[in-house]
Formats: C-alpha cells, structure tokens, sequence
C-alpha cells in the first residue's frame, strides 16, 4: 500500500472519439488484474476514510482497495457487496468525482485520487466470471411476504435484502423488463444492458418473483396489495419531465429526455419502436439542442451524437462551474463533438406547431444566491441569440406523480414538492405497513442514493415482520 508517491492515478484504457461515436458500446476498456492491483496499492488506508464518509452506502472502500492490492479479490467482493448490492453498476455510474474520489485524500494532496469506481467495476466483474456470486439460499424461509413496486435500483435492493432473510418478495414494474432507469433511462456506452439482465437472472434464481407490465392504479390499488402482502414498499422512481414553458414549448419536435432515451434504448434491445421508425425519436441528420445541464442531458446529447446527428448543442443556464452533472461526462461529450452554450436560457422555440427550425435564447449572468445557495442566473437585456434546431430535447428534471390519486391511496401524504412523506428513520409512509424508497422520497437523484433508501427500507421492515411476529406473552 501507499505506493500514490511512486504512481501516478491511471484509468481504464477509453476507447477513441470516433470510434465511440459509431455504436453504443461502453467507452471504458477493463482493467487488467496487474493494473487493478497498482492502482488499489495507492491507497493511502487513512485512519478516517473520506471516501467511505462520502458515499451514500458508507462502502468501506479502503478495506476492498487492500484486499485488491494483496491479490485477494474473493475476500475484496465479499466486502464490497456486504454494502452495495450493484457494485457493478456503481462501479459504471456513479459520479465518482463527486462522492468517494472527489473526497479522496490524497486527492486533496495533490497526488491524484485512487480510481475506486473503476477498481470496485473490476472487482465485481470478477467475482461474476469466477462464479463467486451464487443464488441467495436464505438460512431459514418465512412465511411473510412483501410487494416492491418499482423495479428499479430502491426496489431491486430492497428485494435482495428481504429475501436474504427469507422473507418471500415480489417485484411489481410498470415496464415489460425489470431494471427501471437501468434498462430504459441510461444509455448502453455508460450501462450495457446484459450487465443489469444478469443481475435480475440471479435474483429470479434467488426465487424472487417479478410481475411486469402491471400498474398500480390500473391492474390493482395499493389496498389491493397491502391485502395480499404483510408490506409494501414504493420505489416507483420520478418520471414526469418537467415542461418547457416558453412559446412553442409544445410543438412538434420539442420532445422529454426519457421518451427519446428510452426509445433509443428499445431500439438498442431490439425493440420495434414506431415513433423511432418514423423520425420524430431519432436524431439522425438532425440539428439537435438539448436544454438542460445534468447527467440525463449529458445522456441525450451523447446519443444523438451516435445517432447521426448533424450537429448536437447543450443549453444550460449557469456555467460549467454550476453544472448538476458529472465534470467526467462533459468531458466525454465535448470530445465527442457536443458544443456546450453556457449561460444561455430558452425563451421560444422557433417554426410552427408541425415543425421546429430553432430555438431563440437569452444569455444570462450569475445573480445573487438562490434559495439553495446558488447563484441565480439573470437574464442579460438584449442578449437574445438563435440556434438551429430541428430537434429540441428537455432534460430539465423530473417530478413525481400524483401517487395518491393514482394508487386510489388518500392517506398517503406528499411534501409540498409532490414526493411521498415517509418517516426519516424507516422510510415508512403515513400508512401503515407501507414503505417508500429511492426518488419517490427525495426527488430525482442518483442510483446510489436509491440503492441506499431500499436498503434501509428494507432493514426497517424486516424490523416490524419481526415485532408482528413475536407471539404475545402470556399475562
């Protein structure tokens, strides 16, 4: 260990701009076992691990970096998933620089951070092609059973963790493939689609049960569930797109980030997809501005880049300094060909109701700060500009649905910003027995934090399945 004097930081090989910009391949090569193992001896094994502090899993990062090191990668997996039950995908998606390597101590020297999100991908990688990760054979089964609905990464973990106790779990998902965002939100060059299918095959042989194309509110309420399950967990995630309010906002050619990755993503797992096929989700030969600056734009832009878009523009209102997404998937874009326009906002999106031609914006300045301690941007007098467009794409956010009405549930409670009301300690809603994790709690945020929330959701309802167990003492 503490080789970070005498090595420098290094990542997978990436693969070269243009090639990259032909397929939806992953962009990042895997690290051979030699090279895994010098970049976990950089470590420094601090005595309090910012890394571990700074990840929503609380990952006992330096403890799995030594294990790599010393060439025990068996031991290095069991670590790394006691914490994390996708340390595959975390190892892909996670902003790193934002969380366990933006926090990494001898980062903050000047040596360069330990590349712990690639080093955790290999590790996991492994451990599938050792034939390591085997179906969860709980120690003793029970009778109780708990429905999930949503089978993205909150439920997806959740369910992992309550059949590890034996409990019997069913998987409830609107979409016809289980994975949520995994599948059908996240493009193939961050998240190759066989990565999240194997994970779902082994919970299936860990006998968890998924029921797709079902719909709360549609195939049964919640009170249908409840009834057949001793509790209910929420994991729904957020998929209402926020609008883009500005004359021409809604015309043909204004589309929703989701609509057009997940078509993208259909196509790409060999789906027929009519509005694909017909042009109105395809970028190809098109002008495409993308308005927004998270990690979802940075995903629309780099796939119509490998869709044959004739030129691909980001709009984003603050600067690159202020931007939500991952600096490492600018990076990625700009290389790619994406031009970034900072500091510009929308203000009408040019052509008629048939057709978009462009999109005319207004440059801004950085105000004072906003209600969340940014700097607001304002809008300059006089400084509107116009920009090509035959496609114009809104990655602005998400919102939650209206979860009450829809799951024929009043007494659920929502905060003011639409999210389900939960108890901060347990995750359990204002009704009884019922649970909600990930998005749905907190509002759109990364899949860590989900994986986090179905985790400890699922602690808590193992907590109350338990106590409802206890038989009653006798007076």
């Amino acid at each position: 260990m503490l080789k970070f004097t005498s090595r420098d930081r290094e990542t997978p090989p990436k693969r070269d701009s243009g090639a990259r910009r032909r397929d939806f391949d992953e962009i990042y090569r895997q690290f051979a076992e030699d090279n895994a193992a010098a970049q976990a001896a950089r470590c420094s094994q601090c005595g309090i691990p910012f890394c571990s502090n700074h990840c929503p899993l609380g990952n006992d990062i330096p403890e799995w970096l030594k294990l790599v090191a010393e060439g025990r990668l068996e031991e290095a997996y069991a670590s790394s998933s006691a914490t994390n039950n996708m340390p595959e995908v975390c190892g892909r998606i996670c902003p790193q620089d934002r969380l366990c390597e933006g926090s990494c101590v001898i980062e903050q020297s000047g040596h360069g951070t330990v590349t712990i999100g690639s080093v955790e991908q290999y590790i996991t990688e492994t451990a599938w092609e050792k034939g390591w990760i085997k179906p969860i054979v709980p120690a003793r089964e029970r009778p109780q059973s708990v429905g999930i609905i949503g089978a993205g990464p909150g439920g997806l973990a959740a369910a992992e963790e309550l059949r590890r106790k034996g409990f019997q779990v069913k998987v409830y998902d609107r979409y016809d493939r289980v994975g949520g965002l995994l599948i059908y939100g996240i493009p193939n060059f961050k998240l190759e689609k066989h990565v999240v299918q194997r994970r779902t095959e082994y919970l299936e042989k860990s006998s968890i049960t998924f029921v797709t194309n079902f719909e709360v509110g549609r195939d049964a309420s919640l009170g249908d569930l409840r009834a057949d399950h001793d509790a209910v967990l929420i994991a729904t995630g957020v998929y209402k797109a926020r609008d883009l309010v500005c004359p021409g906002g809604g015309n043909d050619g204004v589309i929703a980030a989701l609509d057009y990755l997940t078509a993208s993503n259909r196509k790409g797992l060999g789906d027929d997809v009519s509005a694909f096929e017909s042009g109105a989700l395809d970028a190809k030969a098109k002008k495409v501005v993308v308005i927004g600056g998270g990690d979802t734009a940075m995903d629309c832009v780099r796939t119509a880049v490998r869709q044959g878009a004739k030129s691909v523009t980001c709009l984003y209102r603050r600067d690159r300094n202020n931007m939500p997404g991952s600096a490492r998937e600018v990076k990625n874009a700009e290389e790619e060909g994406v031009v970034f326009e900072w500091l510009a906002s929308p203000k009408a999106v040019l052509g008629d109701a048939a057709r978009a031609s462009g999109l005319r914006a207004a440059q801004m300045e950085l105000g004072e700060p906003d209600a969340t301690g940014r700097r607001a941007p304002v809008e300059i007098n006089g400084s509107d500009c116009d920009f090509d467009a035959d496609l114009v794409i809104k990655a602005l956010g998400f919102e939650p649905e209206d979860l009450p009405t829809l799951f024929d549930e009043p007494d659920l409670m929502v905060t003011p910003r639409g999210t389900l009301r939960v108890n901060p300690e347990t995750l359990e809603t204002k009704v009884p027995g019922v649970y909600a994790a990930g998005d749905i709690v907190r509002g759109a945020s990364l899949v860590v934090w989900a994986i986090r929330d179905g985790r400890v959701a699922a602690e808590a309802i193992t907590a109350q399945l338990n106590n409802a167990a206890q038989p009653i003492a006798a007076e």
